[in-house]
């Protein structure tokens, strides 16, 4: 089953001219959650990982039982002021401005390895500065994993501009 086939798209969210891809239907599909989690987790089997690195908030669902099937931690990224301890951040733009996502302060340490995975990657600004924010800890990136890419935007590119290795299981040209 194309895990492509089973993600919704709703026209004009959340924004007018936005095609908003929905992975929530993929999520709800028990055969489509498990294809992916298990085409995620082929992939990386053989890999030295030490942590997988999942982005606020989808990048928790997805991320989690890869982690989980590879037998490793699992991190959370999040958005400012969302963690309970001491963080680090990095501040990124946005379209209008700008945000920041943090990392626990002891969540990764110095030459961990680390899979970074989230649902899509449209301009990479969001995952531009997660990658950062694990190399500040002293981590390495070992891949960027997605769900969707939308090439059209950019982020694949932005990251393999960086020197990152990105995988996505589908992509929505166009977009």
């Amino acid at each position: 089953m194309p895990i492509k086939s089973l993600i919704r798209t709703v026209p004009h969210y959340p924004h007018q001219g936005i095609m908003f891809r929905d992975i929530t239907t993929l999520l709800k599909d028990p055969v489509g959650l498990h294809a992916m989690v298990h085409k995620i987790v082929n992939r990386y089997t053989d890999v030295r990982i030490d942590k997988v690195v999942g982005i606020e908030s989808r990048g928790f669902i997805v991320g989690t039982p890869v982690a989980y099937e590879l037998n490793l931690g699992f991190v959370p990224i999040r958005k400012r002021g969302k963690l309970p301890a001491d963080t680090i951040g990095r501040e990124y733009q946005l379209e209008y401005g700008s945000d920041r996502i943090e990392i626990h302060v002891d969540a990764i340490q110095k030459g961990d390895h680390v899979l970074l995975i989230d649902d899509l990657i449209a301009t990479g600004g969001t995952a531009e500065a997660a990658v950062k924010l694990i190399e500040d800890m002293g981590g390495i990136v070992v891949e960027c994993c997605f769900v969707i890419d939308l090439p059209d935007i950019g982020g694949r590119a932005r990251l393999e501009a960086m020197g990152q290795k990105v995988f996505a299981l589908c992509e929505f040209e166009g977009d």
